[in-house]
């Protein structure tokens, strides 16, 4: 009898679409399901995997060593996926017997074709199948026909592939994301109209494959059943979805910058005016960390894209945890030193009255 593969979920989107916070979502009402998750990040600190791991569904306990969250740092995960991606999955494969599911979040520049298409190799076929593309895509932006959150990520996505000829490469990421997909989560749909919300579909519907299913979310929340067990065995039909990258060898993301900045931080809302100031200031696309407030036992989880901030507390510092404040900061030509010179800045300057 054929031993039973491992059903792996590739979930895809732009940054701030709500990737992570369905992943998260997802794990915390598991039902019972063992599922193994790779995080692609694109941060020297690795914010979304920090995020996940303190979720509270037991990923403290076991640690990356048993597991229960492998994250590949730096770049998209189809650039390393022949240096980092293959040694996890080999690791995965030994514990077959101890996974039901595997979830890979990929970072908001990958292109879900070139992974699919990995597991195609002898390696990963006898032991993966791809259960289905999950495309989330953030209802608003499209919208508002920025198609990501922040309209300057249509240049940084121009810089990151010299090899592209094309007046909107973020639009055709976009309709590239939508082309591979066996199900697309419509995201924040509190956020736009009714009207809005027929016009963001059938966008969506152009670029879809006849069949795929569109279904709303908010917050992360979508039932699991939806998501995981679609048994499409996308390796086997990855090659006839066309998407605009099938004839580039490689792509170059070498564009985008990743720094990362240590700060004191006296107050939420000063933090979040300095980091606004900040990114109109310079061409950062990505904002996310940790920050510990005076007299707070719990730690502010910030994140943003664009000027489009929000935070929140997530859970209590850990006795011994260092209590920090680090964002990292993702966007073009930035220079570490200088931003994290202006934010000290700004948040020593005495607040107006």
């Amino acid at each position: 009898m054929q031993t039973r593969k491992i059903p792996a979920t590739i979930v895809t989107g732009f940054l701030g679409s709500g990737k992570t916070t369905l992943l998260r979502e997802l794990l915390a009402n598991a039902q019972g399901r063992r599922i193994a998750v790779i995080v692609n990040e694109f941060g020297e600190l690795g914010i979304d995997g920090e995020m996940l791991r303190g979720c509270g569904i037991g990923c403290d306990e076991n640690g990356e060593e048993n597991g229960q969250l492998y994250e590949l740092a730096n770049g998209c995960l189809c650039c390393t996926v022949q240096e980092e991606f293959a040694p996890v999955m080999e690791q995965l494969a030994k514990r077959r017997d101890q996974i039901d599911h595997l979830i890979i979040e990929t970072s908001g520049l990958a292109l879900p074709k070139p992974l699919v298409q990995a597991f195609q190799w002898p390696a990963l076929r006898n032991t993966f199948t791809v259960d289905a593309v999950v495309t989330v895509v953030d209802a608003p932006a499209v919208a508002a026909g920025d198609f990501a959150d922040d309209p300057l990520a249509v240049d940084a996505q121009r810089r990151a592939d010299e090899n592209l000829d094309h007046d909107s490469p973020l639009h055709e990421l976009f309709e590239d994301q939508l082309a591979t997909a066996d199900l697309v989560i419509v995201h924040k749909t509190d956020g736009v109209t009714s009207a809005q919300l027929v016009e963001v579909e059938a966008a969506i519907r152009k670029e879809t494959q006849p069949g795929v299913k569109l279904v709303h979310g908010q917050h992360g929340r979508i039932a699991i059943d939806l998501l995981l067990g679609l048994e499409r065995a996308v390796e086997d039909q990855i090659d006839s979805r066309k998407t605009h990258h099938d004839e580039e060898e490689d792509h170059d993301h070498d564009a985008f910058d990743s720094v990362q900045v240590t700060l004191d931080v006296p107050s939420r809302d000063g933090l979040l005016v300095a980091l606004r100031d900040l990114v109109g200031r310079h061409e950062i696309y990505r904002a996310k960390g940790f920050v510990a407030l005076p007299g707070a036992a719990m730690r502010l989880v910030v994140q943003g894209v664009g000027t489009r901030l929000d935070s929140y507390f997530d859970r209590a510092w850990a006795n011994g945890e260092a209590r920090q404040s680090r964002l990292v900061l993702i966007g073009s030509e930035l220079n570490g030193p200088a931003l994290q010179a202006e934010l000290n800045a700004a948040l020593a300057a005495p607040v107006a009255a």
